[in-house]
């Protein structure tokens, strides 16, 4: 993991669009940093896509997905697509409603098995708005320690979900969806063209990131990301110098310095 000045112009300038996780990689305390937000707008007025992929659920995520300037939100680890389709919001599934429906009524069991064997473990506050996964509070309004946290995602697992932890969350869910499977779903479905992973970098704080630091050729971490190491074991090519959307800002100049310099 180098710093991200180290990071060479050439891998910047050809790529077409940037990756990105919301919860203290764009924001703090839910709420969207304005260097990440003017980040965003850059990029835009850039011609470079963003796609933010979140643990967070759909009702959280959709009024972001109308204001933001992205071209779409991946909620629930790659499970629902949210996007503005001319100022009504739009949303795709993974799953069909049968399925989801099933999978609902079993997530709800694992989640009050999770609340009756791991003493001081509570659900996220955003709970009423996931549609296809359960989120415990670990970070955001409550605290679980590592042990905690690791007690929580082995009952997830004995119960058939998959399990990740987020700077904020545990999240658990059914189905062979995630955050590296919401790319390849999402840049199709968008640009009508094949996901090519070089030819985006990604960008994420914490563990639940690792699939996607593990797979892109480029990834970065915000600086934040420094509590989540020990616990990581594949880390991003490079860091930012600052945290949270700050940092976020500071990669979108890096890449849009770049571009610049090609001209």
């Amino acid at each position: 993991m180098q710093p991200l000045s180290r990071c060479p112009a050439a891998a910047l300038r050809g790529l077409a669009g940037v990756l990105t996780d919301i919860d203290d990689t764009l924001t703090a305390d839910g709420a969207i940093a304005p260097e990440a937000l003017a980040a965003l707008q850059a990029l835009r007025a850039a011609g470079l896509p963003v796609i933010a992929i979140t643990g967070r659920p759909a009702g959280w995520s959709e009024p972001f997905a109308l204001a933001w300037p992205v071209a779409a939100i991946v909620a629930e680890n790659g499970a629902v697509m949210l996007r503005n389709d001319g100022g009504r919001l739009r949303r795709d599934f993974t799953q069909d409603e049968a399925t989801r429906r099933a999978n609902f009524a079993r997530l709800q069991t694992c989640a009050a098995a999770v609340l009756a064997r791991v003493p001081g473990a509570t659900l996220a506050r955003d709970s009423a708005g996931r549609l296809t996964d359960i989120a415990v509070d670990h970070a955001e309004h409550a605290h679980l320690d590592a042990a905690q946290i690791d007690a929580v995602c082995a009952v997830m697992r004995e119960h058939g979900l998959s399990a990740t932890v987020s700077s904020i969350h545990v999240n658990g869910w059914i189905g062979a969806h995630s955050k590296w499977s919401a790319a390849q779903w999402a840049v199709p479905e968008l640009l009508g063209r094949p996901f090519a992973p070089q030819d985006w970098v990604y960008v994420g704080d914490s563990s639940n990131d690792q699939l996607m630091f593990e797979r892109m050729p480029l990834s970065v971490g915000v600086a934040n990301i420094a509590r989540f190491l020990d616990r990581l074991q594949h880390r991003p090519a490079y860091v930012t110098p600052s945290e949270r959307g700050r940092g976020f800002a500071e990669l979108a100049d890096a890449l849009l310095a770049a571009r610049a310099g090609a001209a």
